[in-house]
């Protein structure tokens, strides 16, 4: 394999359809040369995705973004090394599709064919655009997952804490829906909150006196159904009292918890501590500021990376894919190829089920 690798990322695993192509160079640096997601619209009267639906809009659009991804990179003549795919966690039926687009891809050209975990995708996503060299503790914050893990270098990951009932996306998306705010939920609250006062509902702190790493959101989510119900009908100025009230709520549960994770993190010696947030909710600037102050009282660095790179996108599952190219080497595409898509698929696990368990079913994540 040369130094440089230019690699096709496609990712389906939710309701984005997304392709990208990466380059990377020998040194570890890496150029995004497109990056194109196309974001389904037809889930909004649903109150969220219906699988079925995702995985059909899948199939019509795939192979137009991947088609625009190597336009708009210079490589529909070749030049592409090899493909990464999504190949779980997620709606099965979205990432069967995004790997059945990358198999055809690979196998049409001979080029090796990289599954990728999408949990992989967010846990990398910092080091697109930022130094970030490892061990670092991740906050991974997304519609799906929330979690704390140490990451101590590509396949090396280690889960600290995770949420115990909803995950802080879920907790977004199901707060904007109990007050009629439509979808997306984390920015639909985050714009509603702008305008509302955070102090005014004292909503509760969850596992403020229990030791670990976990999360809960089931609770926060349970108190604001109360408020709303209280006060029903609804304002304005009270959804957004509401949404504040939760934002900042929110951001201090994941901020109370991962200081705990930072507290125990073992820095090694003349290295300084590190923090990624990644995933869709990393995006939220509540969150962001809390963290923020955070890092900034214990001396740490917190690297973030750009909105567009926090939310699904195949920038990140391109980058996963390369770094396990350069790390392992090229799988045998005809091992690859046999591979099944996966629902559940824990980022921590044995490395070797990572590469060539994958069943049609995984361990819960």
């Amino acid at each position: 394999m040369n130094d440089t690798i230019t690699i096709l990322g496609i990712e389906t695993s939710c309701d984005e359809t997304a392709a990208a192509v990466l380059r990377r160079h020998g040194d570890g640096t890496t150029e995004i040369l497109s990056n194109i997601i196309h974001t389904q619209d037809d889930h909004a009267a649903f109150g969220g995705v219906v699988p079925e639906i995702a995985a059909r809009a899948h199939v019509e659009k795939a192979d137009q973004v991947v088609t625009r991804a190597l336009e708009e990179a210079g490589m529909t003549d070749g030049g592409i090394d090899a493909v990464a795919a999504t190949s779980g966690p997620g709606l099965i039926g979205g990432v069967m599709v995004g790997m059945m687009t990358a198999k055809a891809y690979a196998l049409s050209r001979a080029i090796p064919f990289i599954p990728v975990n999408h949990l992989e995708g967010h846990a990398l996503s910092a080091r697109l655009t930022e130094d970030c060299p490892f061990p670092y503790l991740l906050l991974l914050v997304s519609g799906g997952h929330t979690q704390l893990l140490r990451v101590d270098g590509v396949g090396r990951y280690a889960r600290l804490g995770t949420t115990i009932d909803d995950a802080a996306g879920e907790a977004f998306d199901k707060t904007a829906k109990l007050l009629g705010l439509g979808q997306p939920g984390g920015p639909k609250v985050q714009a509603a909150a702008e305008t509302g006062d955070a102090t005014r509902f004292d909503l509760p702190r969850p596992l403020l006196k229990r030791p670990g790493y976990d999360f809960s959101f089931s609770g926060l989510k349970t108190a604001v159904r109360l408020a709303a119900e209280e006060l029903a009908p609804l304002s304005d100025q009270d959804i957004a009292d509401i949404c504040a009230s939760f934002q900042r709520a929110a951001a201090k549960h994941l901020a109370a918890r991962t200081e705990r994770a930072m507290t125990d993190f073992e820095i090694p010696a003349g290295d300084t501590g590190r923090l990624v947030i990644a995933g869709g909710v990393a995006a939220n600037t509540e969150i962001r500021a809390a963290l923020t102050a955070l890092v900034d009282s214990k001396g740490w660095t917190l690297l973030v990376p750009p909105s567009k790179y926090c939310t699904d996108n195949a920038a990140m599952i391109a980058l996963a894919g390369a770094e396990h190219l350069v790390a392992e080497g090229a799988p045998p595409l005809a091992e690859t190829l046999a591979l099944a898509p996966r629902a559940r698929w824990p980022l921590d696990e044995n490395p070797e089920g990572r590469r060539h368990g994958g069943g049609k079913k995984g361990p819960k994540a």
